[in-house]
């Protein structure tokens, strides 16, 4: 199985280049954010435990968890997945490892989108407006969203780092521009 966790801050182009990404390799494209919406949107109880994302925090660990478990044990038999907003948290690069483990696989790689803050923000307003998504519309949220990313996902990059799993791929230019950047990281990393 390939395995790619997709990294960056809110607004770095993850979910868009994830679908590419999927769509190139035969992946499945879980991204936890988008699990989470569609639970909050449906009324669900893990929908409701998770509507703290709405205001820019994290969902509760138990709630992503428990998403992510069972559409992983779901796609199992499948080429692989590309991680979209898991893991955030140095805790869930442990429990992702436990869930991949419990279908015989492991991470493959890490592929960190580099973006400018500034660019970041430009990126989720401009979405925030196409798609009326509450997170993107106001500004107080989208710097507390990067400043979360700051303060506890970055140190996720190191683990990976030190295992020898991370790449970094400038997340600026056009989406086929990205994708190649990517693409070739992938290529890398699977003919090892």
């Amino acid at each position: 199985m390939l395995n790619v966790v997709l990294f960056g801050a809110p607004g770095a182009g993850k979910g868009t280049q994830a679908d590419l990404l999927a769509k190139e390799f035969g992946l499945i494209h879980l991204s936890t954010g988008d699990m989470l919406r569609e639970e909050i949107a449906k009324g669900t109880e893990l929908g409701m435990r998770a509507k703290s994302i709405e205001g820019g925090n994290f969902a509760p660990d138990e709630v992503v968890i428990t998403l992510l478990e069972n559409a992983v044990r779901e796609n199992r038999h499948g080429n692989g997945f590309v991680f979209d907003g898991f893991p955030r948290t140095i805790a869930q690069v442990d429990v992702l490892d436990v869930i991949l483990a419990s279908v015989g696989s492991s991470v493959t790689m890490m592929v960190s989108l580099d973006v400018a803050e500034s660019e970041l923000v430009q990126r989720l307003l401009k979405r925030g407006e196409e798609s009326h998504r509450l997170d993107d519309r106001n500004i107080d949220i989208i710097k507390k969203r990067i400043g979360i990313y700051h303060e506890r996902t970055e140190a996720v990059m190191d683990l990976y780092k030190l295992a020898g799993k991370y790449h970094a791929v400038d997340g600026i230019g056009t989406l086929d521009e990205i994708l190649n950047r990517i693409k070739e990281q992938v290529g890398v990393a699977a003919s090892k």
